[in-house]
């Protein structure tokens, strides 16, 4: 199955008045230093810190009565599990996690304050996927995937619905999209959107090094798996592969794929603190690091990008406030 504007357009009916239409913010110095009109899409002030319940919510909000009695079961390092809880808590199902034991404390508590069962799991020598079908196997609970699902990339997709509505409400058309991509779920959803509504403008999907498993599909031109998986401040961008869906929509719909280092992350994170005023996860702050290194000309351009999560731990963050005392 493939996703299309119609499918973000239900999905938009459904997270009406549900999910929190966030804005779209300009900052004078940002533009200046950048040479470009640059509107911030904040997905880090989304419910749970992160765009990943709009997909959660429209998959689950579709369940059906036994279904729904049954619960879910999903597998994240962090936001997806959180969109999920809120979602099933919203909706009054039972949600079971499984979550890697080096998650991020505070996903994994905020999961769990959620209501969400959490089934933690060690990457280097158990299966988050097999442990998942073991549990829905025995309850009869519904796999809810973190991107490769047609509903959660209708979900996601209508972050870059609202980014092409709130910017035709200024008078403006994006030029230029750069979106953080792990899974592949937000960009695939977001260029689905862009792309019908502005059939010009340039999407860029943005990755952490050692973690551009589409960057490696696209000069390849097929999807490729990564072999070695080092250490990552971007925890919510691990993925090893694009999923089958993502990568379908993403080689046609993307136009080319960035990377960037552990040091220009940290550096947007705390660029997006000083200036901003917002609180950003690395694995959120892909794009903006992408933009303020350079990794485009944009000179004169109307761009969009999107902030894709906030949930940061107070070590994690004040360590990329230690590398960049002078910001």
């Amino acid at each position: 199955m493939t996703v299309t504007l119609e499918h973000i357009r239900l999905a938009a009916d459904r997270l009406q008045d549900v999910a929190i239409e966030t804005p779209l913010l300009r900052n004078h110095y940002l533009d200046r230093r950048i040479g470009a009109e640059v509107y911030i899409k904040p997905e880090c002030l989304q419910h749970i810190g992160a765009f990943k319940f709009r997909g959660a919510y429209n998959r689950l909000s579709q369940l059906n009565a036994e279904q729904r009695q049954a619960g879910v079961v999903a597998y994240s390092s962090g936001n997806h599990a959180q969109g999920v809880a809120l979602a099933a808590q919203l909706l009054d199902l039972p949600a079971t996690i499984v979550m890697p034991h080096d998650a991020p404390r505070m996903k994994r508590e905020n999961t769990e304050r959620l209501g969400a069962t959490v089934r933690l799991y060690h990457r280097d020598s158990e299966s988050r996927e097999a442990i998942a079908a073991d549990i829905a196997a025995a309850s009869g609970a519904t796999i809810v995937p973190a991107f490769d699902d047609a509903d959660i990339i209708a979900g996601q997709g209508t972050c870059g619905l609202e980014i092409v509505e709130q910017l035709a409400a200024r008078g403006r058309e994006p030029q230029l999209l750069l979106s953080p991509c792990g899974g592949g779920g937000l960009l695939a959803g977001c260029s689905t959107a862009v792309r019908a509504l502005s059939p010009a403008a340039q999407i860029y999907g943005v990755e952490p090094a050692h973690y551009d498993d589409h960057a490696q599909s696209r000069r390849a031109g097929e999807r490729r798996s990564l072999k070695h998986f080092p250490a990552t401040r971007c925890d919510a961008l691990m993925a090893p592969e694009p999923g089958l869906l993502t990568w379908d929509i993403n080689r046609r719909t993307v136009t080319d794929f960035l990377v960037v280092s552990e040091a220009e992350v940290s550096y947007a994170v705390c660029f997006a603190f000083r200036y901003l005023k917002l609180v950003v996860e690395p694995g959120g702050a892909v794009a903006l690091a992408a933009l303020l290194a350079g990794k485009l000309d944009v000179q004169g351009r109307t761009v969009a990008l999107i902030l894709s999560g906030g949930n940061v731990d107070r070590d994690s963050f004040h360590d990329c406030l230690r590398e960049h005392p002078d910001l």
